[in-house]
């Protein structure tokens, strides 16, 4: 497993270039040519449960639902987890590859990678308001005149934009190749705006947009809601310029080999999850639910469109 391996990584966030927050990131997460994903290896169950879990919030917003978690799947499963916020997306999907974790917790484009990578599976999400879905949004400063995309866009070249994470669903790849598309955005340095920056986490990109130190981001709904909550000057801060189709929330993620008992059992931990400090820092979840594979298939698509399979 992990154990002294995991270390070395240190948690040393800016945050985070899935899903949604790590550093910012711009090495290629394919495994080494020379090395191949075992093929038979299964998970073993040995003493200790590993978990990653990669922040799309800054890590002292999510320490005690972290440890709440932690708590309750040793419980549980009646065995030892250890539950560990992961640096960058690269040395989760390695991990989860190579089955050095038993469990992840990805923003939907990690996952696709890992998926298309090692046959990782999508065993979990969590509903938010009862349902599994949200959304990419830009958003801007209340103060400023656009209403819409459309509006920004005129004045590109005087706007400053932040992305959450180069590795971001929401908060990069939609958003993005929307961008793109419309011919404004290819990436970090060939684009129509004033500056492009990663703000690592989709937090950081909230109260970069709430304090003017740019003037439009990208942003996780799910999670721009729940700040909103906890920060009624944030709400009379934001106003959304633009919305992408609905996404499927972020998945929990276990490696290629693992048997379906284990991951029956999994599941049904998180079904009994009620605590609510735990809920909060999955973007204020009401319940975890099943999920699979083929909920991803346009995030898979949109990142062949994007070119995002490899993160090069």
């Amino acid at each position: 497993m992990m154990k002294k391996w995991l270390i070395m990584f240190g948690l040393s966030f800016a945050l985070t270039a899935c899903g949604s927050g790590e550093p910012e990131t711009s090495e290629n997460i394919e495994p080494p040519a020379e090395e191949e994903i075992p093929a038979e290896e299964a998970t073993e169950n040995d003493e200790v449960f590993e978990v990653a879990v990669i922040p799309s919030q800054t890590v002292g917003e999510m320490e005690t639902g972290l440890n709440n978690l932690e708590a309750h799947l040793s419980e549980q499963l009646n065995r030892e987890v250890k539950v560990e916020s992961y640096p960058n997306y690269n040395a989760v999907v390695e991990a989860i590859n190579y089955n050095h974790i038993d469990l992840a917790f990805l923003g939907p484009l990690t996952y696709v990678i890992a998926h298309e990578q090692s046959g990782a599976q999508a065993i979990l999400t969590q509903e938010i308001d009862d349902s599994p879905y949200y959304y990419s949004y830009i958003i801007t400063h209340q103060d400023n005149e656009w209403e819409n995309l459309e509006g920004l866009l005129e004045d590109s070249a005087d706007v400053n934009f932040a992305f959450a994470s180069i590795s971001s669903t929401s908060g990069h790849l939609m958003p993005g190749l929307h961008l793109r598309n419309l011919g404004y955005y290819d990436d970090e340095t060939n684009h129509k705006f004033n500056q492009i920056q990663f703000a690592g986490s989709h937090d950081v990109v909230a109260t970069l947009v709430k304090e003017k130190n740019v003037d439009a981001g990208a942003i996780d709904s799910a999670i721009l809601n729940e700040l909103m909550e906890q920060d009624k000057t944030l709400e009379e801060s934001i106003k959304v310029l633009w919305e992408s189709d609905k996404l499927y929330q972020y998945p929990w993620v276990v490696p290629a080999q693992m048997d379906e008992e284990e991951i029956k059992n999994i599941q049904e931990a998180f079904y009994e999850i009620t605590d609510e400090e735990i809920l909060r820092i999955f973007g204020g979840a009401s319940k975890f639910v099943e999920a699979d594979d083929a909920k991803y298939a346009e995030v898979l698509e949109a990142a062949r469109e994007f070119n995002m399979l490899s993160l090069e």
